[in-house]
């Protein structure tokens, strides 16, 4: 991790809304959300926000490193439709060691969507791989 990595760091995101990114494309028994409409799925606006926060560490990772998502809290307050994009703003708050916390927000372009904090963990990608690849052995 290079020491350009701090608080104020910001980068913007946006991403188009498909009928894939709706709730009743999302879940896994479609029976229990029949009565839903075609409306961005709450894990989608996650991962855009998680996106938007690792475009912020992109540029200040050192070789072979990577990050994960370790803590997520978010509202998601208005429904976005698909077509529409949203923009996410992703702000470091905070450097902790290899913990970075960002303060997230999506606006779909009418109604501000979502906001709260996401924490990410600066990992070794070759550490976390071979930690994968012992846990696929044991469950094999």
């Amino acid at each position: 991790m290079k020491s350009t990595l701090t608080p104020g760091l910001s980068e913007t995101h946006a991403y188009i809304v498909t009928a894939a990114n709706t709730v009743p494309h999302l879940a896994m028994d479609r029976s229990t959300f029949d009565d839903i409409p075609e409306v961005l799925a709450t894990a989608y606006m996650v991962v855009m926000m998680e996106g938007a926060c690792t475009k912020v560490l992109r540029p200040h990772l050192d070789t072979n490193e990577g990050s994960l998502g370790i803590a997520v809290s978010v509202t998601h307050i208005a429904a976005t439709l698909p077509g529409q994009t949203v923009t996410v703003t992703a702000t470091i708050e905070k450097v902790e060691g290899r913990k970075i916390t960002f303060r997230v927000a999506a606006h779909d372009g009418l109604d501000k969507i979502g906001e709260g904090t996401h924490t990410r963990a600066i990992v070794p990608w070759d550490r976390f791989k071979a930690g994968v690849a012992g846990k696929a052995a044991r469950i094999t």
